[in-house]
This record gives C-alpha cells, sequence and structure tokens, in this order.
C-alpha cells in the first residue's frame, strides 16, 4: 500500500511544485514506484514533465467530479517508474462542483484508493489555497510536506496552515501526520536565511527536514524543458538536494 504524501502550503510562490516534481523523480530513481497527482488548476507540475494537458484522456478533474477511476487516468512520464494524473485549468471550477456530492471532502481518497497498491509513494501537488480541493487532498492523504521559502515572510500563514491541518485531524482524516517542513530557496550566504532554519527548528524541532533546498538556476530552468533536474542536470545542487531529500524520506519511513 503506497504513501500519500500531500505537499502543501496556502501562501504562493513557496516551492510546492519544484518540490513535488523533483522529489517524485528522486524517490522513483530510488527504485520507488511513484504517482504525482497534480491537484492545482495551474497545471505545473503537468506541464513541468512535458506533459500537454490536451493530449490527455482524462485528468483529475475528471476523477474528482465525473468519478473517472484514477486507474485509467495516469500517464507516464519521462522517469522510469513514475506516472502522472494531470490537471487542467477547469479544475478549476471543480470547488463549486464538488459542493453537492456525498461526502464531498472524501472524493479524491475514495478515487485513489484504487491504485494505492500500485504504488510505493503518491505525491499530491496541493494548490496554493485552503479550499474545498487542498482539504479532499489533505483528507487522503497519511501525512503532509510544508515547503517554507527561506525568506521574511516565511512563517507567515504557517499558523492557519496547521489550523487547518488540527480540523481536518479531528473531523476527518485522524491519522494525518506532518511529514516535515522543508526550506526552500535557501541561501546559506544569506544570515537571514540561516535565522529562518534555526526559528523552524527551534519551533518544530525534529519536524524539519535535515535536507534544505537551496536557490538553483537549473532547478529553476528545468520544468521550462519539461525534465526534472535530475535529468536535466543531476549533477546540480538542486538535484542532489532532491535525492537526499527522497532518501532522508525514505529512512523515515522505514524507521
Amino acid at each position: 500500500m503506497g504513501k500519500i504524501i500531500a505537499i502543501a502550503n496556502q501562501k504562493g510562490g513557496v516551492g510546492k511544485t519544484t518540490t513535488t516534481i523533483n522529489l517524485a523523480a528522486s524517490l522513483a530513481s530510488e527504485g520507488k514506484k511513484t504517482l504525482i497527482i497534480d491537484a492545482d488548476p495551474q497545471a505545473n507540475s503537468t506541464s513541468g514533465y512535458g506533459i500537454d494537458p490536451k493530449s490527455m484522456t482524462s485528468s483529475i478533474y475528471e476523477c474528482l467530479v465525473d468519478d473517472y477511476p484514477m486507474a485509467g487516468s495516469q500517464v507516464a512520464t519521462c522517469c522510469e517508474g513514475l506516472d502522472l494524473v494531470g490537471s487542467r485549468i477547469d479544475l478549476a471550477g471543480a470547488e463549486i462542483e464538488l459542493i453537492g456530492k456525498p461526502e464531498r471532502e472524501n472524493v479524491m481518497k475514495r478515487s485513489i484508493a484504487a491504485v494505492m497498491d500500485d504504488y510505493d509513494y503518491i505525491l499530491i501537488d496541493c494548490s496554493p489555497s485552503l479550499g474545498l480541493i487542498t482539504v479532499n487532498a489533505l483528507t487522503a492523504a497519511n501525512s503532509v510536506i510544508i515547503p517554507v521559502q527561506a525568506e521574511y515572510f516565511a512563517l507567515e500563514g504557517i499558523t492557519k496552515l496547521l489550523n487547518t491541518i488540527r480540523i481536518i485531524k479531528s473531523k476527518l482524516n485522524p491519522s494525518l501526520e506532518i511529514e516535515g517542513f522543508l526550506l526552500t530557496m535557501y541561501d546559506a550566504r544569506l544570515r537571514l536565511a540561516n535565522q529562518i532554519y534555526e526559528e523552524l527548528k527551534g519551533h518544530f524541532s525534529s519536524m524539519v527536514f535535515d535536507t534544505v533546498i537551496p536557490r538553483n538556476i537549473r532547478l529553476s530552468e528545468a520544468p521550462s524543458h519539461g525534465l526534472p533536474a535530475l535529468l536535466y542536470d543531476p549533477e546540480s545542487r538542486g538535484a542532489t538536494a532532491h535525492i537526499a531529500l527522497a532518501r532522508e524520506i525514505i529512512a523515515r519511513n522505514k524507521a
């Protein structure tokens, strides 16, 4: 049975999609059969793998709104052992269409159930909001990775997200855990970046990943080529950091 990890933070621009794309590729490279679910209407995880949304027979939208089986919705990516259930812009309207569904917070969980045994890890790329789609992702997930940008307002909004997680844990998904806080866009030369890392460690202790994701040009360039950094430039600091993160997650889940 696969472990479902939501990658969430309602603050935009913190590196959720970059983390999803590159962590998934790294888990696959470590021999873990992996699935990405692109639950963001911007569809950046889909385009980041060079997949044209128009070429897909179905997307996460059809799985949620039309009860289309997820087992027929995956597409293969450029990475061996890594599949993707893509997204389209029409996912933006799914929030309204889900309102009338019975147990509307559990729609994604029911959809994923059919493919859970086919994967070691299922990563859900959440949109930068705490709407019904993100609530669905957190209700379906076993755990959540919270990317935190190494900048001044980094900790702003984390309280709101943690409160949402607490509510979902108490009402919808008692087994939901925090997989870890991940510091992204880290520049070791900046005192502020180091202060934020220490502050995170002070607040959340062992829940903060040892791995930090550096600011890295190759990491930023890779999605425009439809590739994860691991295939675009395997020697880049961005690629090696995500391999380290994948190994840290695998080690944590063996314990």
